[in-house]
């Protein structure tokens, strides 16, 4: 007997975790279907960084409303995000300084704490830090990271306090329509369980785009491979330092507990690889690839070590901004595409999708412009006073 509920959410990441805590919360009856476990892909491979700065007014204004979540996660969801407050710095290069000023001005109009420093205040944060090539900078003194698998599961336990239901290891084989293929009734497994229901909503990360080809759609998107590298820092560079992304050196770093430092780089990221590839390993020659990065950056990086590295896969849209909303036969929603950067916006997003999905609209913020029609319509998201395309 096939088993129902209200709504069917592909992915156990934080998004779909998200989803389902926030539809549950309206008395609405979520199943969570994921292929192995909670936090098993895109969300298990995050670097976590939790800040405000972006070029583009919407997604400042769905970090703010996540970081209400993260910094209160314990009143407002239950359970350990594992956030951090360590301040967050945004360098970039002299030809964008004049945007990040106005960036900067935009996220405080919106309340974001954040405000412009010079390299003697960098300085006075991080002496071990050279900053003799900008002039200017933002930092956010309240932002930090949160650790996403504990942030997801933590989602996951809520939701389903609340009647939302979980099973992992089942694989979605096909989003099931009605005869004339007008509107979705269900999902069908890869052991040949149906699972029905009036609403499916792909969140399946990096394998979006499979998912949408079951109902005829073609998302554009493709793989965002990311490495990543732990190592020990010296213990000249102190307890901790704050979370920073460097354009001029096209990486972030973070602070880790046990005396480590994540190093992730912005350029030659592999693009189009399949998902299921191991991502226990990074590719070869990343590590001394970001070790130079991160030199440039902290010299007295050089006498750390490292601990450990591996990878990670996101799935990348054509304008590397999140793709929400509904899209294709009746029912079928989309929350995918979030091109690396949508672990700090997962509460506010799924908070978002589900006012649009019972209550007709986005409320909170309003993430109809997200919607996948806008590719196309010619209607790319991009910030007012842009900078360069985060993954080159």
């Amino acid at each position: 007997m096939a088993q129902t509920a209200d709504v069917i959410i592909i992915g156990g990441g934080v998004h779909g975790a998200s989803l389902a805590f926030h539809l549950a919360q309206r008395g609405v009856n979520p199943l969570v279907l994921e292929k192995k476990f909670v936090a098993a892909g895109a969300t298990g491979r995050s670097s976590g960084l939790v800040r405000m700065h972006y070029d583009l007014r919407l997604e400042s204004e769905l970090v703010w409303q996540s970081f209400q979540y993260f910094r209160n996660w314990d009143e407002m969801v239950g359970g350990d995000c594992g956030f951090v407050r360590t301040g967050f710095i945004r360098l970039v290069g002299p030809e964008y300084e004049e945007a990040l000023r106005a960036n900067v001005q935009m996220q405080q109009e919106i309340g974001i704490p954040t405000l412009l420093v010079t390299p003697d205040d960098i300085k006075r944060l991080a002496p071990y830090m050279t900053t003799d090539d900008f002039t200017v900078a933002a930092y956010e003194p309240e932002s930090g990271y949160a650790d996403p698998p504990s942030t997801a599961m933590s989602l996951m336990t809520a939701a389903r306090e609340m009647g939302a239901r979980l099973k992992t290891g089942v694989q979605v084989v096909d989003v099931m329509t009605s005869e004339d293929g007008s509107k979705v009734i269900g999902v069908r497994a890869a052991d040949g369980t149906e699972y029905h229901a009036p609403a499916v909503v792909n969140v399946a990360g990096p394998w979006a785009d499979v998912v949408a080809q079951m109902v005829g759609l073609d998302l554009s998107i493709t793989t965002w491979g990311h490495d990543v590298m732990f190592i020990r820092r010296p213990k000249s560079v102190g307890p901790t330092h704050p979370t920073v992304i460097d354009d001029i050196n096209e990486m972030y770093f973070r602070p880790e507990q046990g005396g480590l430092t994540l190093v992730g780089l912005e350029s030659d990221n592999p693009l189009g690889e399949d998902p299921d590839n191991d991502t226990d390993h990074a590719h070869p020659g990343y590590v001394e690839r970001a070790v130079d990065h991160i030199c440039r950056r902290i010299p007295v990086m050089e006498e750390g070590s490292l601990h450990s590295e591996h990878m990670g896969y996101d799935g990348l849209s054509e304008d590397q901004r999140a793709i929400l909303g509904p899209a294709g036969p009746e029912g079928f929603w989309l929350d995918c595409g979030h091109s690396g950067t949508g672990f700090k916006i997962g509460p506010a997003v799924g908070l978002c999708m589900a006012e649009w999905m019972v209550d007709g609209a986005p409320q909170t913020v309003d993430i109809r412009p997200f919607s996948f029609s806008r590719f196309a319509e010619g209607k790319l998201l991009r910030g007012e006073h842009p900078y360069a395309d985060i993954w080159r």
